[in-house]
């Protein structure tokens, strides 16, 4: 990357993370010299444009003012440097992915092996979030493309991937265990732990849709956490097929007694304008 053009790197990552540690990591720069980076744009500019505090750092009024030309500037960057790779004919290349922890953990890892046969020299870079996270980031252009629930947000362009069912999971030895299916009633009687973030709340809908209401003691986006706990006998939870394979709990997982499920699409906020690497990335996932 041109040097003129890092410092407005620096300040742009320094504010989407909100610190000079964690953009240092990011960008691959000492936190050292992402502070001095930092200091020859507010040169330049002659003002101050982030506050420096012990939690962290946060923009200024000058900074919120110069934040989206500084944006688009980095934004008009990676669109040259696009275009650039696909002229050589996608010999080099990023992707910059919005995932949750299910299809990072059971998806990911042999799409991407797969992928890289026949691309071999793109990177990828993952970030982890919930739905509403990963809508904005894409949204934003902090990542290229995303896993999400479908439906998602109307502004962004989508393509269905997958339906993944939704099941009861509980103890080994639970009462319910050797049931063919668990009553959604009955998930109401004991401690419930809630895997949800943000808005999309599928598991609480599901309990809205037949008018029950579930004793919720746990609420996370972690589902591993949610495993161990259950394992521990501390209560119950519904869960998606897709982060019950391969676990090491001893747990056991059971269909309900009601339609539950989610549908997993990849979406990117204009097909049109993505990079040659994400279209192939699309292009493969659409018929993997």
């Amino acid at each position: 990357m041109d040097m003129n053009l890092s410092k407005y790197f620096a300040f742009v990552t320094t504010v989407e993370y909100g610190s000079f540690t964690k953009a240092a990591e990011v960008l691959n720069y000492s936190q050292s010299a992402v502070s001095r980076m930092i200091n020859d744009v507010e040169t330049e500019w002659n003002t101050t444009v982030l506050e420096r505090g012990k939690t962290g750092v946060k923009l200024t009024s000058d900074g919120l003012t110069l934040l989206p030309y500084a944006k688009s500037l980095c934004a008009e960057y990676r669109r040259l440097q696009l275009q650039v790779d696909e002229l050589s004919g996608l010999k080099t290349g990023l992707i910059r992915i919005g995932t949750f922890s299910s299809v990072a953990s059971h998806w990911l890892p042999n799409i991407i092996k797969a992928f890289q046969k026949d691309y071999p020299n793109i990177d990828y870079e993952l970030l982890l979030g919930d739905y509403t996270e990963i809508e904005t980031w894409i949204l934003e252009g902090r990542v290229d493309c995303g896993f999400l629930r479908l439906p998602a947000s109307p502004a962004l362009e989508t393509f269905f991937l997958e339906t993944d069912r939704l099941l009861a999971v509980l103890p080994e030895n639970h009462r319910l265990a050797g049931s063919e299916a668990v009553p959604l009633s009955e998930l109401c009687k004991e401690p419930f732990m809630l895997l949800e973030k943000g808005a999309k709340a599928e598991v609480s809908e599901i309990f809205e849709k037949s008018g029950l209401t579930p004793n919720v003691h746990f609420t996370t986006w972690d589902d591993y956490a949610i495993m161990s706990m259950i394992e521990s006998g501390l209560g119950l939870a519904i869960l998606p097929e897709l982060i019950l394979k391969r676990v090491p709990y001893r747990i056991v997982a059971k269909e309900l007694d009601v339609p539950a499920y989610r549908s997993i699409g990849l979406a990117v906020r204009d097909k049109k304008s993505a990079s040659i690497a994400v279209k192939k990335f699309m292009e493969y996932l659409s018929y993997r």
